[in-house]
């Protein structure tokens, strides 16, 4: 490699182009070009359809990478056995919070009472993005899914569905680290979500100057998003070459152990 192009290598590597959505390119050893952009899950209407520029990078990629297909999924849980009552699992303050949410979110105790305590978290916040105007259908992952296979474009899954369940049934006591910090953070998450709707409808933040609110204790935040950053850098440093459009949670991309600065 002459001078020149490794000067060039470099520079693209720790610079990013301008786009209307979170998103920033990287370009890994071995001629691999990555488009990483921040997804949300569910979104609103005004999300859709994607921007024209946006299927434009997705139709020149040789493939689609996303956290896992959710277009192939039928059901996102396994049969699980039933667990505990809710109430003999959380302490008084817990279960009040949890009644109250319920009654709110329209979601009956006999939907949740045996879950397991990471799918109740789970099952909560679906329902508060809903209360929120999000959809799944609208989600920027499953519009690009959607993009990608009607123009056959390739799908990888970093991960795929079954590991993430798998992730979610090997958190401590049943998950329930997941159900408190998502009762402790109850309003900061909606104020989370709408501030991450706001990247695509307004603008993305300034890498660098990404403030974003807690919503997960240590422990959590490392098995749920510095330890998947971290397997996902591996995966994609070992891609062949080529030109790849890689959506994941909009969070991954900012924080402590965030996957572009793992990647540099």
């Amino acid at each position: 490699m002459g001078l020149l192009q490794r000067i060039s290598t470099l520079f693209s590597r720790f610079t990013a182009a301008t786009y209307p959505w979170p998103a920033l390119d990287i370009t890994l050893p071995g001629n691999r070009s990555l488009h990483l952009l921040g997804s949300i899950h569910m979104g609103t209407c005004d999300m859709a359809p994607l921007s024209e520029k946006l299927i434009n990078k997705l139709r020149d990629a040789d493939a689609l990478i996303v956290e896992a297909d959710i277009t192939e999924s039928d059901s996102p849980f396994p049969d699980i056995p039933d667990d505990l009552p809710l109430e003999q699992r959380l302490s008084a303050e817990n279960w009040a919070q949890v009644m109250s949410l319920i009654e709110e979110l329209g979601i009956p105790l006999s939907q949740i009472d045996n879950q397991p305590a990471w799918q109740i978290a789970l099952v909560l916040q679906a329902h508060q993005a809903q209360r929120l105007g999000l959809r799944a259908n609208y989600g920027i992952d499953f519009q690009l899914l959607e993009a990608a296979k009607a123009m056959a474009v390739p799908v990888i899954e970093l991960e795929g569905a079954q590991h993430q369940i798998d992730i979610l049934t090997r958190l401590p006591d049943g998950g329930m680290p997941l159900l408190t910090d998502t009762l402790t953070h109850w309003h900061t998450n909606a104020r989370l979500l709408q501030m991450m709707i706001s990247w695509w409808l307004e603008a993305p933040p300034q890498r660098g100057n990404v403030q974003l609110p807690n919503t997960f204790g240590d422990e959590l935040y490392d098995v749920l998003m510095h330890q998947r950053n971290l397997a996902w850098q591996h995966f994609l440093q070992q891609l062949p070459a080529g030109r790849y459009v890689v959506a994941v949670g909009a969070l991954h991309l900012y924080g402590k152990g965030n996957l572009p600065e793992l990647l540099k």
